[in-house]
């Protein structure tokens, strides 16, 4: 619950290739801007000052996003054939990534599937926020999948609660944030996407967590599994009554899930990567990929761009 630090920062994985971090919550990737005082940049630059890339501008490639108020595993790449790869795995649908959240409300089943297409909001007043599609000012609304099963249901300062595990399997802007305050059932903290309550004062944070990650690049797979912070012990505030289903049930079937193969065509870019299992439930089989266009300039492009430096959509 102790603020993030200079000094406070966690590592989970660390190979010649890769690091991976574990985010604090309230802490940006990296800023262009002076009065930014603590970015992850600064922290690996006060951490491994050796690791400094001067080719970049911000000293790291950062292989995906977290938004500012979200924690947990976060890949970096130590070289450009390194991003490379962990592109590549993005681009092609690879990645998976699972996340823990707090959201408002218990929820009454215990898996759904979200599939609100997401745009952004062109609303005064909303700039820089998503919405889905039919709400009014909503442009360009793109398809977009979340896995949801329940794990706890409890009470956070006195206001029912329901721990959730997220599997997002596409990649909008606030995707889960988006989905879960759709549903009725915002992240607990989201003052962008939540309802304000008589216990909106009490988190000292934004509770969404990236839990877990997995890259299978074609030289290593990075995979990791964080700690929970969403604990009693942790955070007296939250007390869960009702355990629905065992969070290392879930993180058994998605270390066992086959990773798709991209010798094989590969999944498209808009095509899922494994999803969460039912409670009870073994993994499903992975669905037969379809064929996958050849890569335009304006994507080559693209992707050169990235390997020289990765910059980040600011999150407001």
């Amino acid at each position: 619950m102790e603020p993030g630090s200079v000094e406070n920062l966690c590592i989970v994985y660390r190979s010649r290739d890769f690091l991976v971090v574990n985010k604090h919550w309230d802490v940006r990737i990296d800023s262009k801007t002076w009065r930014e005082t603590l970015t992850l940049q600064k922290q690996l630059r006060h951490r491994f000052p050796e690791l400094a890339d001067p080719d970049t501008y911000y000293g790291f490639r950062f292989c995906h996003q977290l938004d500012f108020s979200t924690s947990g595993a976060l890949c970096v790449a130590l070289n450009k054939a390194a991003a490379g790869s962990a592109y590549r795995c993005f681009k092609e649908r690879r990645v998976t990534k699972a996340y823990l959240a707090l959201v408002r409300g218990h929820i009454q089943e215990s898996q759904m599937t979200v599939s609100y297409a997401i745009g952004r909001n062109s609303t005064e007043g909303r700039a820089h926020t998503m919405c889905i599609e039919g709400t009014q000012g909503c442009e360009n609304p793109k398809p977009s999948l979340t896995e949801l099963v329940v794990l706890e249901l409890g009470l956070y300062a006195g206001d029912p609660v329901s721990k959730v595990l997220l599997q997002p399997l596409t990649g909008r802007t606030h995707q889960l944030r988006v989905h879960c305050s759709a549903l009725g059932h915002p992240v607990v903290g989201d003052l962008t996407y939540g309802q304000a309550s008589g216990g909106e004062d009490q988190p000292f944070r934004m509770m969404l967590h990236a839990f877990y990650l997995r890259i299978p690049t074609h030289t290593e797979c990075v995979e990791v599994c964080t700690s929970d912070p969403f604990v009693p012990a942790l955070d007296p505030c939250w007390s869960p009554h009702t355990l629905v289903q065992p969070l290392d049930q879930l993180i058994q079937a998605l270390q066992a899930a086959p990773d798709p193969d991209p010798t094989e065509g590969g999944p498209g870019p808009c095509s899922p990567s494994t999803p969460l299992p039912g409670p009870g439930q073994p993994p499903p089989p992975p669905a037969k990929p379809p064929a996958k266009p050849p890569e335009t300039e304006a994507q080559r492009a693209s992707c050169l761009q990235w390997l020289s430096e990765w910059t980040l959509e600011p999150d407001h």
